[in-house]
């Protein structure tokens, strides 16, 4: 850990990091600049100010490609079970119904979701 964070006391610290960054609501086209900070352990030999950038572009791209989608169109959070079972089959259905929805060139989870229940229906009581 360089000099200049001796002073805080947390084991494996290796570097601190600040991001700003404009974010705009889409829904509203309003932008506005944010800062953010990060730890991590990894020392700047192994991950530079670009190699975190990089890797928080990705989180942010993870985030909002899967689990956004599966956490609000989906509704993953609602689900109240303490059986870890349930809930790990329940993650793979979403995982697979949003694969399903891109493979078939959906952009709108929320707009296939109602195709795929459209869809079943009709196969079932036809």
């Amino acid at each position: 850990m360089s000099d200049e964070y001796q002073f805080i006391n947390w084991p494996g610290l290796a570097q601190v990091f600040k991001l700003e960054r404009e974010v705009t609501t889409l829904a509203t086209g309003v932008s506005r600049q944010e800062t953010v900070y990060g730890l991590t352990s990894c020392t700047p030999a192994k991950a530079d100010a670009h190699q975190i950038l990089e890797w928080t572009r990705l989180y942010w791209n993870i985030e909002n490609g899967l689990h956004y989608r599966r956490d609000v169109t989906l509704h993953e959070d609602d689900m109240r079970t303490r059986l870890t079972n349930l809930a790990q089959i329940i993650a793979l259905i979403n995982n697979f119904v949003v694969g399903l929805a891109q493979k078939l060139g959906y952009s709108n989870l929320a707009s296939a979701r109602r195709y795929f229940d459209a869809s079943i229906a009709s196969q079932l009581f036809s």
